[in-house]
């Protein structure tokens, strides 16, 4: 494609020659090669205006950055690399995302679950849409496996670009605050939106909730529909910011526009009636706990601000077995049950233990740690939570990267101290997890909290193969 192409519509200082032909456009210089453009993206410690002598070395014939930098090819000044690599990959992959309706799902928790939820109404209704999360992504009937949440532009419009050649009709995604504050999203315009929730966690990015709010927020502006959750108190200071393009749903308010009446929950489900401009209907969704009632609430909103039939979006929900990693039961034979939940913040730790006190008829026991190089101020409150909230619960490792295990566990220990004496410490997460199966009773429920869908643990700079799912069945089959 002729640079020229690439360069439509997006704001240049400089004019360089725009009759280069472009073959690939990267952001990583050792994906870099020949006929590449490079983008110097500032993102996180990262600054990849240090990175263009290498990607000029393999190859790249042309390179976008907003500071001067001395490399031997032309290069693109613009204002703000971060928008316009967003519009030159837009642009690069020929608007696909204009053939795609686009919903986004954004906020602390549940966004997983509330696309996978979306995606299943949408395909049981015949829509062929395309899924872009954490766990995987989906395009047409292939998975991929996900690199990050919400990808950087150029990927992302490579996705956008597959599924609408697969004909994809939808395309749901989950949106960060980090890919709104680094605008990976950029330019996007969703059909309709969500905010679920926002609650302590990426402080070590955002560094105050005010700022990770604001992040948040910046997908009121890029959305035709938002439906927020009022009975959280960020989504409630949305609604009363009084913008026209937003909706909301609560299962406390009835004047909400979406509101879940009549709860029950069970250890098999959720159930409740959904009312909607005074009508009723009953949602069922076998996935436990009352966050569950605001996962299917969410996408029920959703999907009925896309048009769907009340009708097809209860059947599509119904059809929902579980989400890997979001409360999900692992088939063990025992008289026991063992639940893997992606819980990493103080909230949602909270929610899946609260979920499993709701049913367990033993005790339950929460094998637990916290992530290394991140927000370190969440440790000790999520070990409050563990201790106060779980009969019994084994401080462990999670994914320590740079930081050292057993420092990260002592500032986890030190909530657990204030409110419990019925703790275990076991720095390796591998025997911790037997260890809790092994003192596991008839009618306990371990619950194994902050990996999730993860199939690895991130020691130092390296992942390394932890599978949950594996381990629990290796301890199982030694006994």
């Amino acid at each position: 494609m002729k640079l020229s192409e690439i360069l439509k519509d997006v704001a240049v200082i400089n004019t360089p020659n725009r009759d280069i032909d472009i073959t690939d456009i990267c952001f990583d210089s050792r994906e870099a090669g020949e006929g590449s453009l490079f983008a110097c993206l500032k993102w996180m410690d990262i600054d990849g205006h240090q990175f263009a002598n290498a990607a000029v070395e393999k190859g790249a014939v042309i390179i976008l950055a907003e500071d001067k930098i001395d490399v031997s090819c032309d290069v693109i000044y613009v204002k703000d690399s971060k928008e316009a690599f967003a519009e030159i990959s837009a642009n690069f992959y020929s608007h696909p995302a204009n053939l795609l309706k686009l919903i986004g799902m954004t906020g602390t928790n549940g966004k997983t679950t509330v696309s996978y939820l979306t995606r299943s109404i949408l395909e049981f209704c015949g829509k062929k849409t395309g899924l872009i999360g954490t766990n995987n992504n989906i395009i047409g009937s292939r998975e991929v496996k996900s690199k990050n949440s919400t990808p950087f532009p150029n990927e992302l419009h490579e996705m956008f670009r597959e599924m609408a050649d697969f004909k994809d009709e939808y395309a749901v995604m989950e949106v960060t605050s980090h890919a709104l504050a680094l605008k990976r999203v950029w330019g996007l315009t969703f059909e309709v939106a969500a905010f679920t929730n926002l609650t302590q966690d990426h402080l070590d990015f955002h560094h105050d909730m005010e700022t990770y709010f604001s992040a948040k927020k910046k997908i009121i502006s890029m959305a035709k529909t938002l439906l927020v959750n009022e009975d959280d108190a960020y989504g409630m200071r949305i609604k009363e910011e009084k913008h026209e393009n937003v909706k909301t749903f609560s299962c406390k308010n009835k004047k909400a526009d979406y509101f879940a009446d009549h709860i029950t929950l069970t250890a098999r489900g959720v159930l409740f009636d959904l009312v909607h401009e005074g009508q009723s209907a009953e949602i069922r969704l076998q996935i436990p706990g009352s966050f569950s009632v605001y996962n299917a609430l969410c996408a029920a909103a959703v999907c009925l601000e896309l048009g769907v039939d009340i009708e097809d979006i209860k059947k599509g929900l119904m059809l929902v077995r579980g989400v890997m990693g979001r409360a999900e039961v692992v088939p063990t034979g025992t008289d026991y049950t063992v639940i893997i939940d992606y819980a990493h913040s103080p909230d949602s730790l909270k929610n899946i233990i609260t979920t499993v006190k709701e049913f367990a008829e033993g005790r339950v026991i929460t094998v637990f740690g916290c992530g290394g190089d991140r927000d370190p101020l969440k440790r000790p409150i999520m070990g409050r939570i563990a201790g106060e909230l779980s009969d019994f619960c084994v401080v462990t490792s999670d994914n320590p990267r740079t930081e050292d295990p057993h420092s990260i566990i002592l500032e986890v220990l030190e909530g657990v101290h204030e409110v419990t004496e019925d703790f275990a410490e076991i720095d390796n997460r591998k025997e911790a997890i037997g260890y809790a199966l092994s003192i596991a009773k008839k009618g306990d429920v371990v619950i194994l909290a902050g990996k999730g869908h993860e199939t690895y643990q991130i020691l130092g700079k390296e992942k390394v193969d932890f599978d949950e799912r594996k381990i629990v069945r290796e301890f199982l089959n030694r006994g």
